[in-house]
Protein backbone atom coordinates (compact mmCIF):
# COMPACT_ATOMS: atom_id res chain seq x y z
CA UNK A 1 0.00 0.00 0.00
CA UNK A 2 1.22 3.47 -0.83
CA UNK A 3 0.89 6.65 1.16
CA UNK A 4 1.45 10.13 -0.19
CA UNK A 5 2.17 13.62 1.15
CA UNK A 6 2.60 16.81 -0.88
CA UNK A 7 3.83 20.24 0.04
CA UNK A 8 3.35 23.01 -2.47
CA UNK A 9 4.70 26.50 -3.09
CA UNK A 10 7.82 26.09 -0.94
CA UNK A 11 10.11 29.11 -1.42
CA UNK A 12 13.23 27.23 -2.46
CA UNK A 13 14.56 26.33 -5.88
CA UNK A 14 13.71 22.79 -7.04
CA UNK A 15 17.32 22.35 -8.14
CA UNK A 16 18.47 22.74 -4.53
CA UNK A 17 15.84 20.29 -3.29
CA UNK A 18 16.72 17.63 -5.89
CA UNK A 19 20.25 17.33 -4.47
CA UNK A 20 18.75 16.17 -1.17
CA UNK A 21 15.96 14.12 -2.74
CA UNK A 22 18.33 11.93 -4.77
CA UNK A 23 20.19 10.79 -1.66
CA UNK A 24 16.98 9.75 0.15
CA UNK A 25 15.10 7.80 -2.53
CA UNK A 26 14.73 4.08 -1.83
CA UNK A 27 15.77 4.19 1.82
CA UNK A 28 13.72 3.25 4.90
CA UNK A 29 11.91 6.20 6.48
CA UNK A 30 13.85 6.05 9.74
CA UNK A 31 17.21 6.03 7.94
CA UNK A 32 16.11 8.85 5.63
CA UNK A 33 15.06 11.04 8.57
CA UNK A 34 18.35 10.37 10.35
CA UNK A 35 20.29 11.39 7.24
CA UNK A 36 18.25 14.56 6.78
CA UNK A 37 18.72 15.59 10.40
CA UNK A 38 22.46 15.99 9.92
CA UNK A 39 22.42 17.67 6.50
CA UNK A 40 23.17 21.40 6.68
CA UNK A 41 20.97 22.46 3.75
CA UNK A 42 17.72 24.36 4.23
CA UNK A 43 15.91 21.92 1.97
CA UNK A 44 16.79 18.97 4.25
CA UNK A 45 14.48 20.27 6.99
CA UNK A 46 11.68 20.87 4.47
CA UNK A 47 11.96 17.37 2.98
CA UNK A 48 12.09 15.82 6.47
CA UNK A 49 8.85 17.57 7.36
CA UNK A 50 7.12 16.15 4.28
CA UNK A 51 8.40 12.63 5.02
CA UNK A 52 7.15 12.88 8.61
CA UNK A 53 3.77 14.01 7.27
CA UNK A 54 3.56 11.02 4.92
CA UNK A 55 4.48 8.67 7.77
CA UNK A 56 1.77 10.23 9.95
CA UNK A 57 -0.71 9.76 7.08
CA UNK A 58 0.24 6.08 6.93
CA UNK A 59 -0.19 5.63 10.66
CA UNK A 60 -3.45 7.52 10.98
CA UNK A 61 -5.31 6.80 7.74
CA UNK A 62 -4.30 3.24 6.83
CA UNK A 63 -2.86 1.79 10.08
CA UNK A 64 0.38 0.76 8.37
CA UNK A 65 3.37 0.04 10.61
CA UNK A 66 5.63 3.09 10.26
CA UNK A 67 8.77 1.01 10.85
CA UNK A 68 8.16 -0.98 7.65
CA UNK A 69 7.89 2.06 5.33
CA UNK A 70 10.42 2.96 2.65
CA UNK A 71 10.65 6.08 0.51
CA UNK A 72 9.47 4.64 -2.79
CA UNK A 73 9.38 7.90 -4.74
CA UNK A 74 10.14 11.50 -3.96
CA UNK A 75 9.98 14.36 -6.43
CA UNK A 76 10.75 18.06 -6.42
CA UNK A 77 8.84 19.79 -9.21
CA UNK A 78 8.93 23.44 -10.14
CA UNK A 79 6.15 25.69 -8.92
CA UNK A 80 5.32 29.21 -10.02
CA UNK A 81 8.17 31.71 -10.17
CA UNK A 82 7.98 35.11 -8.49
CA UNK A 83 9.47 37.79 -10.73
CA UNK A 84 11.14 40.77 -9.09
CA UNK A 85 13.40 43.58 -10.29
CA UNK A 86 16.57 44.98 -8.75
CA UNK A 87 18.02 48.39 -9.56
CA UNK A 88 21.33 48.27 -11.41
CA UNK A 89 23.84 50.74 -12.77
CA UNK A 90 22.88 53.53 -15.21
CA UNK A 91 19.17 53.42 -14.43
CA UNK A 92 18.68 49.84 -15.51
CA UNK A 93 16.87 47.02 -13.78
CA UNK A 94 17.53 43.30 -13.88
CA UNK A 95 15.06 40.53 -13.29
CA UNK A 96 15.36 38.31 -10.22
CA UNK A 97 13.56 34.97 -10.36
CA UNK A 98 12.41 33.64 -7.00
CA UNK A 99 11.60 30.02 -7.68
CA UNK A 100 9.19 27.79 -5.77
CA UNK A 101 8.91 24.01 -5.45
CA UNK A 102 6.27 21.33 -5.09
CA UNK A 103 7.63 18.34 -3.12
CA UNK A 104 5.83 14.98 -3.37
CA UNK A 105 6.71 11.97 -1.19
CA UNK A 106 5.33 8.46 -1.79
CA UNK A 107 5.98 5.86 0.91
CA UNK A 108 5.27 2.16 0.53
CA UNK A 109 5.52 -0.91 2.71
CA UNK A 110 8.76 -2.82 2.53
CA UNK A 111 8.20 -6.12 0.73
CA UNK A 112 9.06 -8.99 3.02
Amino acid sequence: MEVKAVTRYVRISPRKVRVIVDSIKGRPVEVALDMLQFMPQKSAAIVAKVIRSAAANADHNTNIDVDSLIVQDIQADQGPTLKRFRARARGRGTRILKRTSHITVILSEESA
